[in-house]
């Protein structure tokens, strides 16, 4: 028999080889045609007396980036006509699929092993656990992991239950609830995998183990007086570690994420009940977790989403796929030199510009340090980091932009500067680069006034840190061609950062939202709320850090500067506001944030803390504990300012795709991302609800919860962003 996805042959000693390799893709998946071959293997493997066992490997770099999350969005779009009882047992019936073919080559009676030659994540290390034996290469970088949670839903092929029967508890907890993974080394020190092997040897040693099977072709859990390392749930040791989970869960999620609280009921039930009890277990509340908006939003926004707009889904009608291969960046400082480092992470060579050698120097230094801390967490090798910092040329010499594609622009948020660097660098580009400013808040048009050619000005605006920031806007100006839109895209997913493709304002749509957001922090601290509780009220809200931290982190100086540059473009239009009165008194006071240890907190060696001072800015004094707002109002106001004003840009055009407004909005400034995003967020309490919360918000705290037209007239059809500007079958 053939089979598509999978390469059958076997050897002399009667053991199977299965090599997984899907045609026309870079990575295995595991999709419904997988999922059904992979049953004919175990039926053949396990009927046909002339195979002794088998060894699953892969054709490919890695081994298998887990199930089809494309299918699964899918699947459960299909369920719209079903009742709530039919919707859920279709539903059981896709999430069992994957345990039932796992649990049968577990038990088809001939020893099962993995050679891993790679990448081996959520439902491709849910097949490796299946197997009886696995070897891993020690040469390749691979690592095992379950990252689904990281996306809202939890490991359905097994995981839950057999990881923590492998390795305890406690060991399984970060790897199911944090996305952590192993690599070789720690896999082999923690007994996930049997043996460690260069890569060209790791089947040879994958077949000795199938050959000696010491286990007896037979599971650890499946074997007479298994007991679970570190003990289950009524063992001494394991009701310790259930009893600290619970709230330590809570201390780190608030609550606000059913995958890690459905994670640990699955694990928790399961360790008392046989294996086959407890896959369906671990398949019910998979099947419950589907059904919970959380899940189907984060699904949506953090996979199918962003994966769509990585691949080009923004990329303009006409235009061609580019390789960029060599850029220049102008400003070494820490932008420019982050832009450095990434684009030169990816192979690209760039020259790397500033207004004295010491100055590009040291911007190069700051790429040379980054590829050496890779070296010394083995990620690299020494070889490896000195040809990446080979691709960096440090300069002052603009005549070195002779042959480049792309200009990124990095110099301080000053328009006149940066009108002087666009014309002095195109004394030198081609005529067909690409010329971007990395500017946060200027908009792009009036940046491309200096350009002879605005057709090829475009905005690429990073996030600080560049290394550890996802998110590039990529802004339209008026002028701007189809071309600079499409390379931008290009270089953007080559340097393996998700593009959003936005239209042209103040603030753009990050910083626009982002504003709100802080504003909102600050407006609070006027109006006498505790410090304390707006940071640990935005926190709960599911927001990475506070806003107060935020600007902080962000630098109050650069906001201090923002608000004097928008001061002087509006001239006469420029309302001020509490926030705006805090950040000038924060700056005269040599308050920067965190780059000076000084801002809205105080930091020591020993960490931080919140200024004891900041009661100052209560303008009619601290309010007493009995007129402090609650948390679920401090929520409403994080959440609710921060999605009116995106839904805002999306009325003005400055956004069109829902996709990216979510996904901006979580890899941008961290939205929380249990919502799914700004718009999925105002989607799922209902239009009509939002602007009904909206309203009484208005009412108490004014402008800033004022609600657009546009949301007002979804609100009377009952529409939602994703059905109304017509992305639901996109990222469905």
């Amino acid at each position: 028999m053939t089979y598509t996805h999978f390469k059958f042959e076997t050897d002399a000693d009667g053991i199977a080889l299965i090599t997984f390799d899907s045609p026309n893709v870079s990575m295995n998946v595991l999709s419904n045609k997988v999922m059904e071959e992979l049953g004919q293997i175990v039926e053949k493997i396990a009927s046909d007396d002339a195979i002794k066992g088998a060894v699953i490997t892969s054709g490919k770099k890695a081994f298998c980036a887990g199930a089809d999350l494309t299918e699964l969005g899918g699947g459960m779009a299909d369920l719209g006509g079903k009742s709530e009882e039919e919707a859920k047992q279709a539903l059981f019936e896709i999430a069992f699929r994957l345990n039932r073919k796992l649990r049968e080559l577990e038990t088809c009676g001939k020893p099962i092993a993995a050679a891993i030659n790679g990448l081996a994540l959520g439902g491709g290390f849910e097949v490796t656990l299946a197997c009886h034996y696995r070897v891993m290469a020690s040469d390749t970088g691979a690592k095992l992991g379950l990252p689904e949670s990281l996306v809202g839903v939890l490991p359905g092929g097994g995981g839950t239950q057999r990881l923590p029967r492998l390795v305890g508890v406690m060991n399984a907890a970060p790897i199911m609830l944090q996305g952590k993974q192993f690599d070789a080394e720690s896999a082999k020190a923690q007994g996930v995998v049997h043996e460690i092997a260069p890569l060209d040897q790791i089947v040879a040693k994958a077949k000795e183990l199938v050959k000696a099977d010491p286990m007896g072709a037979r599971q650890p859990w499946d074997q007479d007086k298994f007991k679970i390392p570190g003990g289950g749930p009524y063992h001494p040791a394991g009701m310790q570690v259930f009893a600290g989970a619970s709230p330590m869960l809570l201390k780190e999620t608030y609550g606000n994420y059913p995958a890690q609280r459905y994670i640990l009921s699955c694990v928790y039930e399961g360790l008392q009940v046989p294996m086959d009890a407890a896959l369906r277990i671990e398949s019910r509340y998979f099947t419950k977790l589907l059904l919970r908006p959380e899940s189907r939003n984060m699904i949506r926004s953090l996979f199918l989403s962003k994966q769509a707009l990585e691949k080009g889904a923004r990329r303009p009608a006409g235009t061609e796929k580019s390789d960029i291969r060599k850029i220049a960046v102008i400003g070494a400082g820490f932008m420019g030199a982050g832009v450095a480092t990434v684009s030169a992470q990816a192979g690209i060579e760039v020259v790397l510009i500033d207004k004295d050698q010491e100055g590009a120097d040291k911007g190069k230094q700051h790429a040379v340090d980054f590829f050496q801390k890779g070296v010394k967490r083995g990620k690299i090798s020494p070889e490896k980091a000195d040809k990446l910092a080979a691709l960096i040329t440090a300069t002052t010499d603009y005549s070195k932009l002779s042959d480049v594609e792309l200009v990124v622009e990095a110099v301080f948020e000053d328009s006149d500067l940066k009108h002087k660097i666009t014309r002095a660098a195109e004394e030198h580009l081609p005529k067909d680069a690409i010329f971007g400013s990395n500017t946060s808040t200027i908009p792009i048009t009036s940046l491309a006034r200096a350009s002879d050619r605005p057709e090829n000005f475009i905005g690429i605006h990073f996030f600080s840190p560049v290394e550890k920031m996802n998110l590039v806007e990529i802004i339209v100006g008026e002028k701007t061609g189809d071309e600079a839109i499409s390379k931008a895209i290009d270089f953007v997913a080559k340097i393996k950062k998700t593009p959003i493709v936005v239209a042209d304002t103040r603030g753009f749509y990050a910083n626009r939202c982002v504003m709100r957001y802080i504003e909102q922090g600050m407006y609070m601290l006027t109006e006498g709320v505790l410090p304390a509780l707006i940071e640990n009220g935005a926190k709960m809200a599911g927001m990475p850090v506070g806003p107060l931290s935020l600007q902080d982190e962000v630098a109050i100086d650069l906001g201090y500067k923002v608000l004097q540059q928008t001061k002087k473009d509006l001239g006469d239009r420029f309302e001020t506001t509490p926030n705006a009165e805090v950040i000038e008194k924060m700056y005269e006071l040599g308050r920067y944030g965190r780059k000076n240890k000084k801002g809205f907190y105080v930091y020591t060696d020993e960490g931080k803390h919140l200024w004891e001072e900041l009661d100052q800015f209560a303008r009619d004094g601290v309010l007493p504990e009995d007129r402090q707002p609650s948390v679920a109002e401090i929520k409403d106001r994080i959440l609710y300012a921060q999605a009116l004003e995106a839904a805002r840009t999306m009325e003005e055009g400055i956004v069109s795709d829902p996709r990216e407004a979510d996904v901006g909005s979580i890899l941008g400034w961290g939205f929380a991302p249990y919502t799914g995003g700004v718009l999925s967020f105002i989607d799922t309490v209902g239009t009509a609800d939002f602007v009904a919360r909206a309203d009484e918000l208005k009412a108490k705290y004014g402008k800033p919860f004022e609600v657009p037209q546009l949301l007002r007239d979804m609100a009377k059809k009952g529409e939602t962003f994703y059905a109304r500007f017509g992305s639901e079958k996109k990222a469905a």
